[in-house]
């Protein structure tokens, strides 16, 4: 399909009855029609992760897909409350991509706000993992309440969701009503505990014991601007700058690949770098062109996070097979050792497809290297739904599995590459803009409905 020229957009907004905001032009990225190809297949075969793979009765995505069937602890349809958000973000761009139809995503994303609203929550927070009844299955023997940051991901898909259909027709706009019902009954103000900082995991069981409060930086970001969006239960501004970004200590001069780092990923100094995770999900919707704030340029931060990623690929300092300017990008994924965090100082000579995928936004040419290689030369590590989550030419291993994490980020953070879309979309909403106004964010502004 093509990419969205200022004209298509115009001619797009009077055929469905939608209007993006004003003034935003469209990306201007240069690309062959091979190229263009190239992102609707794998687009369009991530995308299919939530669509064709989704959970039939909840219309939520599966927290996992192994192409095997061979499952832990029988929770092949398990979904996951954050992996949703994504999915519903993809859910977006498939629909403009024309995936699928406006009506049927419609349907599907109209099961799923309904399914939504009678699933467990727990002080508006849902939990991490869901069982198809809605009722929660714990993620650990604590973990059997509200998760607060996979809650962020989902409510950062409900927003921009609500912006989509909220000028559609008349099934759409209640059911704009119905997504901006969840988004308001979070009560954030709950998971400080009073404090100036967020916390997890709140449990009706086990209460506070997890005691996990979020300090950055990490893939947390999208949590606090929300917390402090909330026309519900905001969080005072305080909570974000003593909380996450530690009364300024998260600032640092380290130079990483000959890169700044900007802030400190880790409180220590052997970690310069997270996985690319972190420069992901909270900027699936919340545009980072542009974000400033005392700290920093987020962009930079996001930019320079995913080239270290690709330099440390190219130097190769632990003499890894495979590893190149072609095959980059560590995130946490499946490895041969079960799940775990990857990263420059943590690597196992694990490549997650996701990692540079996702990274389109920041590195198109190294990220579109990575995308010839693997569709070019290595079929074998491609299945149904675009590449399995991770490889490793090191220790001759891979699995046809999927996780719901790591494969939905890519469709929306293509797109957002492609035409800003889903960034348009997420940045409309005024809780957004109000948020990052008491936060003391400079942003890009878009017209708000």
């Amino acid at each position: 399909m093509i990419r969205y020229t200022a004209m298509w957009c115009y001619l797009l907004c009077i055929t469905v009855g939608i209007m993006f905001p004003a003034g935003v032009p469209a990306q201007n990225n240069k690309l062959t029609a091979e190229e263009e190809a190239l992102l609707d297949k794998v687009q369009q075969q991530t995308f299919n992760y939530f669509w064709e793979g989704g959970e039939p009765i909840s219309g939520a995505a599966c927290e996992r897909v192994h192409m095997d069937n061979i499952y832990p602890s029988n929770d092949a349809d398990i979904v996951t409350s954050g992996g949703t958000g994504f999915g519903i973000m993809a859910l977006i761009a498939g629909i403009e991509r024309g995936f699928i139809s406006r009506k049927n995503g419609y349907q599907r994303m109209n099961q799923l706000a309904n399914w939504l609203k009678t699933a467990d929550r727990f002080h508006g927070a849902w939990p991490h993992w869901m069982h198809p009844s809605g009722k929660v299955k714990p993620f650990s023997r604590y973990d059997d309440g509200g998760d607060l940051v996979e809650t962020a991901f989902l409510a950062q898909g409900l927003l921009t969701a609500r912006q989509y259909f909220k000028k559609g027709n008349k099934k759409e706009r209640q059911l704009a009503v119905l997504l901006d019902e969840l988004w308001k009954g979070i009560d954030w103000q709950w998971y400080t505990q009073g404090q100036n900082v967020l916390y997890w995991h709140w449990s009706p069981q086990y209460d506070w014991k997890m005691n996990f409060a979020v300090r950055g930086y990490n893939e947390c970001t999208i949590m606090y601007i929300l917390a402090a969006a909330s026309p519900t239960h905001p969080v005072d501004p305080a909570t974000y700058h003593e909380g996450y970004m530690r009364n300024g200590d998260i600032v640092t001069d380290r130079v990483y690949y000959d890169l700044p780092t900007i802030l400190d990923h880790y409180e220590t100094n052997d970690q310069p770098v997270g996985p690319l995770f972190w420069a992901h999900y909270s900027f699936l919707g919340l545009d980072p062109h542009g974000l400033k704030d005392k700290y920093g340029d987020w962009w930079d931060l996001n930019r320079n996070h995913a080239l270290i990623h690709y330099r440390h690929a190219v130097a190769n300092p632990f003499e890894y097979e495979g590893y190149s300017d072609e095959c980059w990008g560590m995130t946490s994924s499946y490895s041969m050792n079960g799940y775990g965090t990857h990263s420059p100082t943590r690597d196992m000579g694990v490549i997650s497809p996701t990692a540079a995928l996702s990274s389109f936004p920041y590195t198109p040419e190294e990220s579109m290297r990575f995308l010839n290689f693997m569709y070019q030369q290595q079929d074998s590590l491609v299945g149904d739904y675009g590449p399995y989550d991770a490889f490793s030419f090191q220790s001759k291993w891979y699995l046809p599995r999927y996780l719901a994490i790591d494969q939905l980020p890519i469709p929306v953070m293509i797109e957002n590459y492609r035409s800003g879309l889903i960034w348009d979309l997420f940045m409309s909403a005024p809780e957004v803009q109000q948020g990052l106004d008491r936060l003391g964010f400079e942003y890009k502004k878009r017209e708000t409905y």
